[in-house]
């Protein structure tokens, strides 16, 4: 899977556009469309995989968000990676 690019779209996220959106402490279902590059049904199929397992270690998640961490975390998303690429960008 190829993050950040939803089929049929042009637009990609940049590094920084990736950073900027993972800064925040809550994901709620579009920053997670955006990261993930899925539509509504997998994004929520995403987010309740996450939700039913922080609830399974007897965490308390609300209805409408989950963890940025968790989702970092679920994706898979090479932070440090992102974090070079957005410093380059700035230099050129």
């Amino acid at each position: 899977m190829i993050l950040n690019y939803k089929k049929g779209s042009d637009k990609c996220m940049t590094a920084s556009e990736t950073l900027k959106l993972i800064a925040k402490q809550w994901c709620n279902l579009s920053d997670l469309m955006k990261l993930a590059g899925v539509g509504r049904n997998n994004a929520l199929i995403i987010k309740s995989t996450i939700k039913k397992r922080l609830e399974s270690e007897n965490y308390y998640v609300p209805n409408n968000a989950v963890p940025m961490q968790e989702v970092v975390k679920y994706l898979n998303i090479d932070i440090p990676y992102l974090e070079a690429r957005a410093n380059t960008m700035k230099e050129a």
